[in-house]
């Protein structure tokens, strides 16, 4: 059995309607999912599977989502490895450790190509941005919440499916999937 992260991007939900993460969960055990857990209240899942294709992960969950709750979301698979290797790619962990807020990742379904971050540019003010094992690392300088880079992500501007996550988050995500005896504890 192998563990699985996954991340939904931008869970808006129609009028009236809100993700409970209970929700999120059963809809994963009727996947057949093992001991779904949920990280935060932002869409963050793990759980174990038998099931080795994460194409066929994500699709399954796409597909899962749209039906219980009316919407598609992207949603990206990474399993544990995938997910400790993400982590240990950090090129700003020195930022992170100082403001876990000040430092996120923008995790890509696809890997952003050589030289793709350069379509951000533009929206760059005193931000630090990297590309790590295809995915978009960012230190804000500033406000996280007032970077015009934010707004230009949504956009579309890498070319791919990708969600953003903060320092803490993903500290938690990686605490949740860490072998047993890493001294990390396991969350619920």
């Amino acid at each position: 059995m192998t563990t699985y992260v996954a991340l939904l991007y931008s869970v808006v939900l129609p009028l009236g309607r809100r993700l409970a993460m209970a929700e999120l969960r059963a809809m994963a055990q009727g996947l057949g999912l093992h001991d779904p857990r949920t990280i935060g209240a932002t869409g963050n899942l793990t759980f174990e599977s038998d099931q080795a294709s994460v194409s066929g992960l994500e699709h399954n969950l796409e597909a899962a989502f749209n039906a219980r709750f009316g919407k598609h979301v992207a949603i990206i698979v990474r399993n544990a490895d995938a997910w400790r290797r993400l982590l240990r790619a950090n090129p700003f962990r020195d930022e992170a450790a100082a403001d876990p807020q000040s430092v996120a990742v923008r995790v890509m379904r696809s890997p952003i190509p050589k030289g793709g971050e350069n379509a951000l540019a533009r929206y760059i003010s005193d931000e630090r941005m990297a590309v790590a094992g295809g995915d978009l690392w960012i230190h804000f300088t500033g406000d996280p919440a007032r970077s015009r880079l934010l707004s230009a992500l949504g956009a579309g501007r890498l070319k791919g499916v990708g969600t953003l996550r903060n320092a803490n988050t993903l500290k938690r995500i990686g605490e949740a999937v860490a072998p047993a005896g890493a001294g990390l504890a396991r969350r619920k």
